[in-house]
């Protein structure tokens, strides 16, 4: 399997997931089992059922993100040398320069992804006519409205 690139905080979220499913949500779920299975006839036992279906997701995610931990690759661009260049991981300020708006975005790994925290995919549009520019630069960018023009403005590495 491919490595899967990460940020050391991508990371950290993935791995507090993984604990709290292992430690709170799966004995819940046994519990929950249990329970159901103590009132009897389980062919219309809607508890069990629902319970049952509770715990494949619970597995599923469970074995989804100790697959993915075990094949990232976590990289911390602050140790990375850029030459102040983007890269993946780098924090970036842009000025579109049609509507003069700014707005700051993380370069994260797919897995990351998160347009409400301005955490934005590697494989992004935005993020691929980034990588590699410096600050001052001017990016074209086709997004779903159409082609927009981007001047970097700020680029940090944390």
């Amino acid at each position: 399997m491919a490595a899967i690139p990460l940020t050391a905080r991508g990371a950290k979220r993935l791995e507090e997931e993984l604990h709290r499913l292992k430690t709170i949500e799966r004995p819940n779920v046994i519990e929950a089992i249990s329970e159901a299975r103590a009132q009897g006839d389980l062919s219309e036992n809607a508890e069990y059922d629902a319970a049952r279906e509770r715990q494949g997701f619970i597995e599923g995610r469970i074995q989804e993100l100790e697959g993915t931990l075990a094949n990232a690759h976590i990289i911390n661009p602050a140790e990375l040398e850029v030459d102040d260049r983007i890269v993946f991981g780098a924090t970036v300020t842009i000025e579109d320069l049609g509507s003069s708006e700014t707005v700051t975005y993380q370069i994260v790994g797919d897995l990351e992804a998160d347009i409400r925290q301005n955490l934005i995919s590697v494989s992004s549009p935005v993020a691929r006519a980034l990588i590699g520019k410096s600050e001052g630069d001017v990016v074209m960018v086709n997004v779903p409205a159409g082609e927009k023009e981007f001047e970097i403005i700020e680029i940090a590495y944390n």
